[in-house]
């Protein structure tokens, strides 16, 4: 690692406080009316481009103009560097991304010929062509006749008949899996074709070389390669003798268990691939139009638009639970009397959406355990996470003293149940999933329709970091046998230079981050090895301009570990916080890092951030939360501020 010596800039009082003032009063007049925050969530050109194919399949009159809004952005990202579309801002070519863009705007009505799905197309023949395209991509295109579902690997319905101990059990995939595989298990197997009278078709992006039916991705085994490649030519060649009673009931099932998490206008799972495949289903299925089940669950796809004077897009899902509870716990950080309220009125919107009634599909590994979770979107019942609920209590045992004893006491009562329920959820390794206890059978990624590598969802270091914080802050005895596993497994899980990999957040810095707060919540002293290996790296990887950044190449398979990038505020924010959570706010480093921040900030009190700093799966799927640069740089801010007033960590709460 390199060592740094810079510098530090001398901060004036006055210079952080205004700083603080300004994002304050901007977070504060983006707050909502009833009290909760929400900030666009955008993924890469792959959403609004199947959000378009989606109308067209299901025959919908054309919105003319909201398909030129969403066609103007797709071109606006389009790269000029390789022609295609990057699954984040300034990203590498990703040829599935490229074809369902290109796919979009000739749906929409863009001429083949011109110059921008010229240099598309050659881009895609480049890459291998549509062949090349993953698996999802292969059954969009099948679905509109524009690809071969003998492509597609076989995914038979009978999947639901399985018995709990088959090594292929949905209880065994993640939740985000589960919901989008459900409903496409009846696509697959029926074998729909889209209502689009125009029968639009890609021919132009076919190379003519044969495509494999396997997952051909560099985290798949050969073995298993080998293995399932033989296991679908079976499969594809028994598939019309299945028992007609058998495949009836599979399906059966399918649609009872769609329909029973179809979870309202929020959708299924409140994730758009689920969403969309669950409208697909119906449709096939014969659900007219106006059924409620199939008109809830096209009216929940709509409600991810995006719509602005010159450009739409579809977001993959919302985030007001996480921006609320995030947003909150800035403005307990800066203090004030508004601010205070304002966090007040926050926790007031988040209690009740508390799932107190309902039992998950995380009762399947964990029975016992009493429902108490908070979801990430505005409802999604069926699956509360961890990191949300994690956040969620914080904010609320924080703000205790503050809330008057009626609500106080809700708080309190709020807080219980959400420990209970993230103690329940805690893997037996030690550490926490998002949404599941020991969701963790590594075999399954090898599965032909894994090959986006994240059918699973173990223990990660950000997750059960936030899990330690909570517990820590609740005064959870740092000797515990819970607390003990937890902190073993966070030291096991420690890259050799100091860092730890962050699953939900881009990458190192976030992973780091996260661990450090719930080290020095937990009271391991700055002295321990962790810690101390975990401060210097962060030191050694800050920017010679003050502030931290890393690029989402940082997801790389072999994690090769942080990859250098400019400095982007959320980053830089959540390097300042790490230090200052195990004793080093006076360090030069911290200084330099809040100078960045107080130099950067925009004349509207908020820093801009076109980056992507989110992860959704490493590797495949990224997001950038537009709330990032908002309220983790304010936090920052405020903690560095209230830091130096006590001159101690009086307000290290967790996070």
């Amino acid at each position: 690692m390199m060592s740094h010596t810079f510098d530090t800039p001398t901060l004036p009082r006055d210079t952080v406080d205004a700083a603080i003032t300004r994002a304050t009063s901007s977070l504060f007049a983006e707050q909502k009316a009833d009290g909760h925050w929400v900030y666009e969530l955008e993924a890469d050109a792959t959403i609004p481009s199947e959000y378009v194919l989606l109308r067209h399949y299901l025959g919908e009159p054309v919105d003319a103009v909201l398909e030129a809004k969403i066609g103007t952005y797709l071109r606006r990202r389009q790269s000029a560097v390789h022609d295609g579309w990057p699954l984040f801002h300034d990203g590498d070519f990703d040829v599935s991304a490229t074809i369902k863009a290109y796919y979009a705007l000739k749906m929409i009505g863009d001429d083949i010929d011109a110059p921008h799905m010229a240099r598309a197309r050659a881009a895609i023949l480049r890459a291998g062509g549509a062949e090349a395209g993953n698996v999802f991509t292969r059954i969009q295109l099948a679905l509109f006749g524009a690809g071969s579902w003998d492509a597609v690997p076989t995914l038979p319905p009978e999947l639901m008949l399985a018995p709990r101990w088959f090594p292929v059990h949905l209880s065994k995939f993640s939740y985000w899996a589960r919901t989008v595989v459900v409903p496409l298990l009846v696509l697959c197997t029926l074998k729909p074709r889209a209502r689009n009278a125009r029968g639009v078709l890609v021919d132009e992006l076919f190379s003519g070389k044969p495509a494999s039916l396997t997952s051909q991705a560099s985290h798949v085994h050969k073995g298993w390669q080998l293995f399932f490649a033989a296991l679908d030519v079976v499969l594809k060649r028994v598939d019309g003798w299945w028992p007609k009673r058998l495949r009836a009931k599979a399906i059966a099932l399918c649609e009872a268990w769609v329909t029973e998490r179809l979870n309202g206008e929020d959708g299924l799972g409140a994730i758009y691939p689920a969403m969309a495949n669950s409208v697909m289903m119906y449709d096939l299925l014969g659900y007219p139009p106006e059924h409620p089940a199939r008109a809830i669950a096209r009216l929940s796809v709509d409600k991810l638009l995006v719509i602005k004077d010159d450009e739409a897009y579809c977001q993959p899902c919302v985030s007001p639970v996480w921006d609320t509870a995030l947003a909150a716990h800035a403005m307990l950080e800066v203090g004030t009397t508004e601010a205070v309220a304002s966090a007040h009125k926050a926790l007031d919107w988040l209690r009740p959406r508390q799932v107190l009634e309902v039992a998950g599909d995380w009762v399947d590994q964990r029975p016992g355990v009493r429902p108490g979770g908070w979801a990430f979107q505005y409802g999604n019942d069926y699956y509360p996470d961890l990191d949300d609920t994690a956040v969620v209590v914080m904010a609320m045992n924080r703000a205790a003293d503050l809330r008057g004893p009626d609500k106080a006491a809700a708080d309190d009562e709020a807080v219980a149940r959400g420990r209970e329920w993230v103690e329940g959820l805690q893997s037996q390794d030690g550490g926490w999933g998002a949404f599941d206890a020991d969701n963790d059978k590594e075999f399954l990624n090898n599965l032909p329709f894994a090959d986006h590598g994240a059918l699973l969802d173990p223990p990660t270091a950000d997750v059960s970091a936030r899990c330690i914080s909570m517990l820590a802050q609740l005064g959870e005895p740092l000797d515990s046998p819970r607390m003990t596993a937890a902190l073993a497994w966070l030291e096991k899980e420690q890259e050799a230079e100091g860092s730890w990999f962050g699953r939900w957040g881009v990458n190192y810095v976030y992973g780091t981050w996260s661990v450090l707060c719930a080290l020095g919540r937990a009271g391991i002293d700055s002295g321990h090895p962790m810690v101390a290996r975990a401060v210097a790296w962060l030191k050694a990887v800050q920017n010679e301009d003050g502030g931290w950044g890393e690029g989402c190449q940082s997801y790389a398979l072999d994690r090769k570990g942080h990859e250098s990038f400019r400095s982007t505020a959320s980053q830089t924010a959540w390097a300042t916080l790490g230090l200052m959570a195990v004793g080093e706010r006076n360090s030069p480093e911290v200084a330099r890092g809040i100078a960045w921040l107080t130099a950067n900030q925009g004349a509207d009190g908020l820093w801009g951030q076109e980056v992507y700093t989110g992860g959704g799966f490493p590797r495949v799927f990224y997001l950038r939360y537009h709330g990032y640069p908002r309220y983790f740089p304010l936090w920052a801010l405020a903690r560095y501020r209230n830091l130096g007033v006590a001159n101690r960590e009086r307000v290290a709460w967790g996070m």
